[in-house]
């Protein structure tokens, strides 16, 4: 969207500068995401009352008549309609009359190309490959925001990729709402369009296929994946993508519980068992890998006993990082009229626990690397106690941080270094000199 903007010849600036037309990108993914949604409306207002405000994303998609309520809000555009959020402003520009523009995205089955996109604010690019889910988490309001699993062309990826590269981005995200399922919306009249404009004779074109052909690009040094459905992960998949040089070695999987009975309830349509096979897997091809994860507390029905296995399969999968979330009900879900809703206390309790143990982990993980030498792409500047560091990460997206009082290192560059010590949450370390 801010690319869009700025073809049109606007100018992009910081939140907090004063603008004229402001867009505020929702989400709804918990009762909290649409709180601090609406916060960000009051602020715009406070900031600047004759600001145009632009309300897009899937808080508007799926709440359009609440937020229709708001005056102060000017436009509101679902998920398909922000791809031409210039023109909604500018019609609005010209009549001054509010916009609501939500299309019933259930019904989408093309997805919604933005094109090449190569405005970034940062050195990595995010690709986004796929939108829509058709898993229906008994939890989650994502498909109805975000529709069914709509793929986007792989040639048009590639093409992205490609203008990034050149445009000096080292790193590209694959994302989407769930990559996993890349391609399996493609007819068979689109495979063969696909194997004309590629060159290739495929029966079908997944997720690894894209990968295949998105390693071949030369000036693109990483790859990295967003977060995967773990069904994803199979012994051929595994060992197709570790063929794939540029593949950066952290996997993100959703795991949500690590007990069987609670991810049935959640519609996970996994056991846990089978998450724990994932990760054999990947550990098997990826010596050095970093896995990171989600986890749901305090979701209908879960039992002490059943967070205690819960406890207790993650302290035997060890992850890197685990993103620790209390189960916030969501009108329109099924888990939200499930009986035995759990109290706030005993939620805040069991987060806590989590929290600790993920803490653990990393600091386990990180004092490992103590003496080590990696490879960092360097992120941002920032200023610590009157010193200079430079920041950025691993292949396995473990933040690095070097001092860099003389500007030695540069953003966007991959360097090596040796990990003198651990700050934390982050690796200390000094550039290696050749």
């Amino acid at each position: 969207m801010m690319q869009s903007f700025i073809n049109h010849g606007y100018k992009v600036v910081e939140f907090d500068e004063l603008a004229d037309i402001y867009v505020i990108n929702t989400c709804t993914v918990t009762n909290m995401a649409d709180k601090k949604s609406r916060q960000m409306f009051h602020r715009v207002k406070e900031k600047n009352p004759d600001a145009i405000l632009v309300v897009v994303g899937c808080y508007a998609q799926v709440a359009k008549d609440e937020l229709e309520k708001m005056k102060q809000i000017d436009l509101i555009l679902g998920t398909n309609e922000k791809r031409d959020i210039v023109q909604y402003v500018e019609a609005y520009m010209q009549d001054e009359e509010s916009i609501l523009s939500v299309s019933d995205v259930l019904h989408e089955k093309e997805f919604a190309d933005f094109g090449a996109v190569t405005y970034t604010e940062k050195t990595r690019a995010v690709i986004k490959v796929q939108d829509g889910c058709d898993r229906f988490c008994s939890y989650c309001l994502i498909p109805y925001a975000r529709g069914r699993v709509r793929s986007r062309r792989p040639e048009s990826i590639l093409d992205e990729v490609s203008k990034n590269a050149e445009n000096g981005i080292e790193e590209v995200v694959i994302t989407g709402i769930h990559i996993a399922s890349y391609g399996k919306d493609f007819r068979e009249d689109t495979i063969k369009e696909i194997n004309e404009k590629l060159n290739e004779q495929k029966d079908e074109y997944r997720l690894i296929d894209l990968l295949e052909d998105m390693n071949k690009i030369e000036k693109i040094k990483r790859i990295r994946l967003g977060s995967l459905e773990p069904k994803l992960i199979t012994e051929e998949f595994a060992k197709r993508l570790s063929k794939l040089d540029k593949i950066c070695n952290h996997f993100h999987l959703s795991l949500q519980s690590g007990c069987t009975e609670t991810l049935k309830r959640m519609n996970r349509r996994y056991t846990a068992e089978e998450f724990k096979e994932v990760t054999q897997i990947l550990r098997k091809y990826y010596p050095n890998v970093s896995l990171t994860t989600d986890v749901i507390v305090g979701f209908p029905g879960e039992t002490d006993a059943e967070f205690n296995e819960t406890y207790e399969f993650l302290k035997d999968i060890k992850f890197y990082k685990m993103h620790i979330f209390k189960y916030s009900p969501r009108k329109g879900t099924k888990a939200a009229v499930m009986p035995n809703q759990i109290d706030g206390n005993v939620k805040e309790e069991r987060s806590k626990k989590l929290i600790e143990l993920s803490d653990e982990f990393e600091n386990m993980y990180n004092k490992e690397y103590v003496g080590k030498e990696v490879e960092v792409l360097f992120e941002e500047n920032h200023q610590e106690n009157d010193e200079q560091y430079i920041k950025g990460h691993t292949t396995n997206y473990i933040v690095v941080k070097v001092k860099n009082n003389d500007d030695m290192i540069k953003e966007n560059s991959i360097q090596s270094v040796k990990i003198i010590g651990t700050d934390k949450t982050e690796l200390i370390g000094e550039k290696v000199w050749r």
